[in-house]
């Protein structure tokens, strides 16, 4: 684009809403042989206000007759903001108007609007088959029907699909009536659904097996599965039946529809979709075969599950009014997943998990100068790609979590009813919200919480305490947590901050509001060599920053086992990233800090752990002493190995299998040469495995084995993936693959790789971002490589990935793993010249992140040279 350019493209308009829509009676014929489908539309309308013009969106579809009020309609397009005008020679008047398309479509493969996605029966193995599916959020229910895309415009829906006579059609609702029609076919009519926005409408015609169940309320809640594979569908459905009458207790509100559907979709773009009474999922996110899928990937699953389902309310019955508001969408579904997981599989220890999945997660975008706001304008439904991100779905999760803390849950349930039986069938801003908690609680909500979703950022709370007998005197101040330690042009920021102290003797000694830059607090009966602490179970959004004398109590209170899971978590989390920012203790106290850990016996912990390692050794991969620092991991993580061993227990938990598979893993990986030459054996005994038996190793075993022979690996080792590939049939297992497939340190198997991803038509578009993850996650040759691929296959890649998130993603992978002034340059300017909307933030933050890795390292590099000579 020239300069200059975007300043002449005109500015976007929402629809005109003189003529809005009551109800869309809607028959599609779709034709999977010649990936078309064609469309008959009825609509009842109302008018306002008098007008001869009718504008909707509209997008790759062609009217071929209209009628508006009777009148023939002239059809004239804009492609550039996807919308149609039907103009007539007469006023409609003020009432109800009828309006009537008939038009043709295309079944594309791109993943969204009404697509087709292919697959192959158990019968017929080595026959491609297509089945018929839609993805309309956010902006694409305009290329399945002409429709008022906008999510305030909210109406209701009777479907009809026509479709051949052996293949299952669903929509929203429960199927009312089927007949037969000529040419093999049956007509499926659908009953009326609720009031709802476009992007909630759902139509899919295909093959399935299901299976099904009712919930304690009778609801009738079916999973549906690629045939042959119904039993895989079970985990799911367990999940679902507990789930649905769990979210009908919480909110006190029933849920609407008479079904519940679940499917399995071969090719989808997102990892689900909240379908009103028809859900949508990767398979992979949604099947569970008991043998072959790990614990981590059944943990997954469950907690998709749950977010969908929790979208039925908070979303499809009350939906936000914009795409600014998306995050009262995706921030209450993810928080409240963890809390119905935690209710279905108390075993998962689901909310020590959210720190180190959620809450971790966002601070990493949050912190930099080119983050955004929860609340973020948003114009054209094209721009709202980029904030399905960390900040949408994590730190709305994160804040509604300590909100909820902050007023309890009794007045935060009966704020949630109130405002869902307010709004239900109509749509709602963040302030509704607030205002119902706030009249529940009699708290300030509006005011505290808007200080956390209007501005960007987080604070990070620096404590120093006085001893005066036995009391406490505690000063807290705040500023905002800067990714590079540059406070510069964020002095002023400040934010209404709930916090808890904690002591060894009351686990909330203390709590209040911090509403000001600095305050000190006293605290009554703390004896002098007590230890305190902010923020337990990391419930506030915010960093930590200790004196001396305070941590060092900490620590010994970390080693003498009086720290809860989550406060073991935070305490190194908060340390390393102080250390990263050049704050607080240097990233060598750090990695000392760590090997406090040793006795640690909690998986999220030692997951949180691992991650913070592999980042300092993402860091240090260039340098000349990165041996030293791998013979410090191996030593850090042995300990545990020697404690878990690669066999089951029969006492194990959940987590106990997990955390053998994540230090197995991080141990070979780091070049235990022991651990790598049991991994090949065990590799070896998978492949040897007849196609169709069960695996000879746990399916977490596999994990850590996969892992360490990919990383450690040759071309050989690139064949033998290959060939598994091809052999195994689930997406589970086929994703197993595709994260260690490229990860070698090896120029050949990266080339192989990438091919593999983009060219062999063996690795669907969905999962190609898999395969280039596990490319520039093992070394830099790969990083180096990958990037260069992106770079040189840039206008091919934005094409076939044209119209969604998974460019941007792809984009965010390929620059994110840098740590030099020079590769940001270079990306910077490589995208000046090739720019992606999609992916125009990602690209700015992941240039923020590599200045700031690099003054990360000049400034620690000699000390920790130095120190990990010693070890």
């Amino acid at each position: 684009m020239a300069a200059g350019a975007s300043a002449e493209k005109k500015a976007f308009e929402r629809l005109p809403t003189d003529v809005v829509p009551v109800n869309y009676r809607l028959k599609l014929t779709p034709d999977l042989k010649n990936f078309t489908f064609a469309g008959d539309l009825e609509i009842t309308a109302k008018v306002s206000k008098a007008t001869k013009r009718v504008k909707l969106n509209c997008a790759e579809i062609e009217i071929l007759t209209a009628t508006c009020g009777g009148q023939n309609a002239t059809v004239s397009y804009n492609k550039e903001e996807e919308t149609v005008c039907l103009e007539v020679n007469s006023d409609l008047q003020c009432g109800k108007v009828a309006i009537a398309m008939t038009y043709t479509g295309t079944l594309n493969d791109q993943m969204r609007g009404f697509y087709r996605s292919k697959y192959t029966h158990p019968d017929h193995p080595d026959e491609e088959r297509y089945l018929a599916c839609t993805q309309f959020e956010a902006p694409d229910a305009r290329r399945a029907l002409p429709c008022w895309d906008e999510p305030n415009l909210k109406a209701t829906f009777d479907v009809t699909l026509v479709v051949p006579s052996g293949l299952v059609a669903l929509s929203n609702m429960n199927v009312t009536e089927t007949k037969e029609v000529e040419g093999g076919l049956k007509s499926v009519n659908f009953a009326r659904t609720p009031i709802m926005s476009t992007y909630l409408l759902a139509f899919i015609v295909g093959e399935f097996d299901y299976v099904e169940d009712t919930d304690e309320n009778g609801v009738l809640i079916r999973v549906y599965t690629p045939v042959g594979k119904k039993e895989q569908g079970r985990f799911a459905l367990n999940v679902a039946t507990k789930t649905l009458p769990f979210y009908t207790k919480y909110f006190s509100v029933k849920y609407p529809l008479p079904k519940l559907d679940l499917i399995a979709i071969p090719d989808f773009a997102a990892g689900a979709m909240e379908n009103w009474g028809l859900v949508t999922y990767r398979e992979r996110l949604l099947l569970v075969d008991p043998v072959s899928t790990a614990i981590a990937s059944q943990q997954y699953v469950a907690l998709v599950v749950g977010h969908e389902i929790a979208h039925q309310w908070f979303g499809n019955l009350v939906t936000m009014d914009w795409w600014t508001h998306l995050w009262l969408n995706e921030g209450f579904a993810t928080w409240i997943e963890y809390l119905c997981v935690d209710y279905c599989h108390p075993e998962y220890q689901c909310w020590t998990m959210f720190l180190s999945r959620e809450y971790s997660h966002a601070m990493k975008p949050d912190s930099l100068a080119n983050s955004h706001p929860i609340e973020v304008p948003v114009g054209p439904p094209s721009e709202v790609e980029e904030i399905f991100d960390a900040i949408s779905y994590c730190k709305g999760a994160s804040i509604i979590r300590m909100l909820h803390q902050w007023i309890g849950d009794d007045d935060f349930r009966i704020g949630m009813k109130n405002y869902l039986t307010k709004f239900a069938y109509s749509n709602a801003r963040t302030e509704d919200l607030w205002e119902a908690l706030e009249n529940a609680s009699g708290k300030p909500v509006a005011t505290v919480m808007s200080t956390w979703t209007k501005q960007m950022g987080f604070p990070v709370l620096s404590v120093e305490a006085k001893q005066e007998g036995t009391k406490k005197l505690v000063t807290i101040s705040q500023q905002k947590f800067c990714a590079d330690g540059n406070i510069t042009g964020f002095e002023d920021m400040e934010w209404k901050v709930p916090v808890t102290i904690a002591t060894r003797k009351n686990k909330n000694a203390l709590t209040f509001v911090l509403d000001k830059c600095c305050t000190t607090v006293t605290m009554e009966g703390v004896d002098p060599d007590d230890w305190l602490l902010v923020n337990p179970g990391l419930v506030g959004y915010y960093r930590v920053s200790y004196s001396s004398d305070l941590f060092d109590r900490l620590v010994l209170a970390l080693k003498n086992g009086e720290l809860s899971e989550q406060d073991r978590l935070g305490l190194q989390t908060d340390a390393f990233a102080l250390a990263r920012i050049g704050t607080g203790r240097s990233t060598v106290d750090v990695l000392k800090l760590f090997q406090a850990y040793v006795e640690e016996t909690n998986y999220t912990v030692w997951e949180n752990v691992v991650t913070n390692v592999k980042t300092i050794g993402n860091v240090l991969s260039t340098t000349s002493y990165y041996d030293s620092f791998k013979k410090y991991a191996r030593g850090l993580f042995t300990s545990v190995l020697k404690r878990v061993g690669w066999d089951p227990k029969e006492s194990d938990s959940p987590l106990d299998k997990m955390l053998r598979s994540l230090v197995i893993s991080a141990v070979g990986c780091y070049g235990d040469q022991a651990t790598i030459e049991e991994a090949r054996k065990r590799f070896g005994q998978v492949m040897a495995c007849p196609k169709g038996e069960a695996p000879p190793i746990p399916a977490e075993l596999m994990v850590a084995v996969f892992t360490i022979v990919g990383c450690n690996g040759d071309m050989e080792t690139f064949k033998q993936f290959v060939e598994l590939h091809d052999k195994v049939e689930s997406s589970e297992e086929k994703a197993r693959i595709y994260r260690c497939i490229g990860s070698a340190n090896h120029a050949e198997v990266v080339e192989k790789s990438l091919e593999f991803a983009f060219s062999s038509g063996k690795v669907r578009n969905q999962d190609s971002c898999i395969v280039l993850l596990s490319c520039i996650a093992g070394c830099p040759l790969g990083r180096e490589m990958t990037w260069d691929y992106v770079k040189k296959n840039f206008s091919s890649l934005s094409e076939n990935y044209k119209g969604g998130f998974l460019l941007a993603r792809m984009l965010d992978f390929a620059t994110s793993g840098f740590a030099t002034e020079e590769r940001a340059v270079e990306i910077e300017e490589f995208f000046k010249r090739n720019p992606c909307q999609t992916a125009d933030r990602i690209i700015k933050q992941n240039c923020e992140a590599i200045r700031a890795k690099q003054k990360w390292l000049a400034r620690d590099t000699k000390a920790l040279e130095e120190w990990l000579k010693t070890i």
